[in-house]
């Protein structure tokens, strides 16, 4: 059954005694404040009686109020989730909201499939997968991940493995143990999955244990070769256990939350720890929360931070125990039930600890909170230096960059980059493939790339999933020196935004230039603003340079198959699959290829004509 939404102007008789959430509105329907209820006309009716008692944020909120609406949820637990997507969805004024738009990396194995393959996700679905994580940042995993194709033998790839194939090669270079050639058993395929899954768990005895025993019993079969390779990864796990960051053995997976309030701001901490080692840390900014209890605070934070797709821990230890405890857990248990289907009926325990290896952790938790509020802090000041230097209106707190890359004019790029609130945001980046420019001319290339994105972030057409329009930055750093910025200047004009503010930063020496004619600033006297601005144009150039390179990395290694018409991805592993290798594929009749999965006549003669021409022709 759909929501019940309210209509505009509801009178408080017309609202149910049904839990909910409900929204406030001020002038034109911009949404104030979203909150959840068991009782909807109870708790609206409470915010305009006299009686009501409410603190001074929430007295400025009422009296703001224009109007109010409401949705009818089936449960508390319903309402929960209804609210953290209704706060994300239109940031009100007076909710406690931060920003983070990203979804944390997990490490999946498909435990339930026939041949099980470990991947790295970002979404959490009930398919009876089991799921490590977060990794925040993501090196952690990477390297766990990495660890694993080594050591324990397992499929890379996902291919269905409905039909037996010939080996690819990564069974030459030992990182698969070719399932879909049938060179390795169900049975021992599935305890190397076994094996991984335990290395990701931390079971470290247990393991360890299990692997000697292998190794002896191998052993004396005299079966030397593969007790060796038992040896090895028995050393290459002591070796990387050593080098791991061990918190406590006996803390199995926790968050630890502390957090540091000063003035009209906060900053939130929050630790992972799983199997007793720290897999990442991340650090929150929240704004405008003068007049917020430290239980409000905590509350709103929890709420909206594990509504994201996070799993929760058995354990949270918090530095204030949340308003609504009791819901909070009640809520999270659910999602930590639902989100993973092993731990169905799994309790989530919110706790303020009074000693011990947990309040140690949250005390540097806390200390990791104060420290990152100074960062923000010194970033406000190189900000208003900034500001003073270029002669700015305001503040830019968002802060655009551009750069190109290319190489004799070959596979050139575009980059944007965005700067904003203190810190990079990725899910704005942009690249562009340079289309109009032919040849080394790195002018109109920055020209192109300035017009082409500055189009797409007018028409929503960066990241539109997440923020929808995006404003153009309060500045745009150009990568270059003065041609550069009359190219971008020129690309400004042409979409009618000449009102934006633009400085080129060059290098070797590092200085800035603007359109103000004066002489270029010097960028060496490692100022806040002179590194802020170094440190934006550096992060552009690493941008763009990374596409290009990855461009040309592709050509260099694009097959012949790819250069036919009519011959695409399907049709090219049909073909790998059915003949093995590229060379067989050319050796092969019209007709054996045209018997191929996906084939006929027709695209198998087109295929012969393709390849019949030179390597070198082909790879051009």
């Amino acid at each position: 059954m759909a929501p019940k939404v309210a209509p505009a102007r509801s009178p408080l008789s017309e609202v149910p005694r049904r839990s909910g959430v409900y929204i406030f509105k001020g002038p034109g329907g911009r949404v104030l404040y979203v909150g959840k209820a068991k009782d909807l006309r109870s708790r609206i009716g409470s915010y305009f009686r006299k009686s009501a008692g409410l603190d001074v944020r929430k007295s400025a909120m009422v009296k703001s109020v224009h109007d109010f609406s409401f949705i009818v949820t089936k449960g508390e637990l319903e309402a929960f989730a209804l609210e953290a997507n209704l706060i994300k969805q239109y940031k009100p004024k007076f909710n406690v909201i931060f920003r983070d738009d990203k979804n944390y990396p997990y490490i999946k194995v498909n435990i339930h499939e026939e041949w099980p393959n470990i991947e790295v996700v970002r979404k959490i679905k009930k398919d009876g997968a089991l799921y490590f994580g977060p990794y925040v940042p993501s090196g952690v995993m990477w390297e766990a991940l990495a660890f694993i194709r080594r050591h324990f033998n397992i499929r890379p790839c996902r291919y269905r493995l409905e039909a037996p194939m010939r080996p690819c090669i990564q069974y030459e270079m030992r990182r698969c143990p070719a399932p879909c050639a049938g060179l390795i058993s169900r049975e021992d395929y599935r305890k190397a999955v076994s094996e991984a899954v335990r290395f990701l768990k931390g079971e470290r005895k247990e393991l360890l244990g299990e692997l000697e025993a292998r190794m002896q019993r191998l052993s004396d079969e005299m079966r030397f070769e593969e007790a060796g390779v038992i040896r090895d990864r028995i050393n290459a796990l002591k070796g990387l256990w050593e080098s791991q960051r061990v918190i406590s053995p006996g803390l199995s997976d926790i968050d630890v939350i502390g957090h540091h309030m000063e003035g009209s701001t906060a900053s939130f901490q929050v630790f992972f720890v799983r199997n007793g080692l720290m897999t990442g840390a991340r650090d929150f900014h929240l704004k405008n929360i003068s007049g917020v209890s430290e239980k409000e605070l905590y509350h709103g934070f929890i709420g909206l931070f594990y509504a994201k797709e996070v799993i929760p821990p058995g354990e949270i230890v918090v530095g204030v125990s949340p308003e609504g405890k009791a819901e909070l857990e009640k809520w999270l248990g659910h999602r930590r039930g639902g989100a993973a289907p092993r731990d169905i009926g799994a309790k989530v325990r919110i706790f303020v600890p009074k000693k011990g290896k947990r309040l140690e952790l949250l005390r540097m938790a806390v200390e990791n909170a104060r420290v990152s509020a100074g960062r923000r802090k010194g970033g406000e000041a190189a900000l208003e230096e900034l500001k003073e230097r270029l002669s700015l209106e305001r503040l830019p707190r968002t802060i655009g960059a551009f750069d190109v890359s290319t190489i004799g004019g070959s596979e050139s790029v575009g980059a944007y980059i965005l700067w904003e609130d203190g810190q990079f945001n990725k899910d704005l980046y942009r690249h562009v493939k340079i289309k109009t420019v032919e040849g080394m001319d790195d002018y109109a290339m920055m020209e192109e790339t300035v017009k082409r994105v500055l189009k797409d972030i007018t028409r929503g057409l960066v990241a539109p999933k997440s923020r929808g329009l995006v404003a153009p930055p309060d500045l745009i750093v150009i990568d270059g020196g003065r041609g550069q910025l009359e190219s971008a200047m020129r690309a400004l004009i042409s979409v009618e935004k000449a009102s934006l503010t633009l400085v080129a930063v060059a290098k070797d020496p590092d200085r800035a230039f603007t359109l103000k004619g004066e002489g270029p600033l010097d960028l060496e006297d490692r100022r806040p603003s002179s590194l802020l601005l170094k440190r934006i144009r550096d992060e552009a150039h690493r941008f763009a340079i990374g596409f290009h390179r990855r461009l040309r990395a592709k050509r260099l290694m694009e097959s012949p198959l790819e250069k036919v018409p009519g011959i695409g991805k399907k049709r090219r592993l049909a073909l790998l699959r059915r003949f093995g290798s590229l060379d067989a594929v050319r050796k092969a009749a019209i007709e054996e290829l045209a018997s191929a999965p996906g084939m006929n006549r027709k695209a198998a003669e087109a295929l012969k004509e393709g390849l019949r021409a030179p390597a070198s022709r082909a790879l051009r």
